[in-house]
């Protein structure tokens, strides 16, 4: 009984460590460019868009002012794109 519950905490730890692993994959800086002010992030995530969507919200969070602005600046494109390797 004692060597399942070792195995099966051994393998519990395993499959968090390599889902955690997974979240952090692809890793992109993404500068936005709003209202004439412009910000930079760097974040990380599962698939590029959400690495990308990520470090966009994050840029926003930091230039718009209320809710509105932030629907608006995230709507927007991104002023660039870089993957970090």
């Amino acid at each position: 009984m004692r060597l399942i519950m070792v195995v099966g905490s051994m393998l519990l730890v395993g499959i968090l460590l390599y889902s955690s692993m997974q979240q952090t994959r692809d890793k992109y800086e993404v500068c936005v460019n709003f209202k004439g002010m412009v910000h930079c992030a760097t974040a990380s995530g599962a698939t590029p868009d959400a690495a990308i969507r990520s470090a966009q919200d994050i840029d926003c969070s930091m230039l718009a002012n209320g809710r509105d602005e932030t629907m608006v600046c995230v709507g927007s494109p991104p002023a660039s794109t870089r993957e970090i390797k």
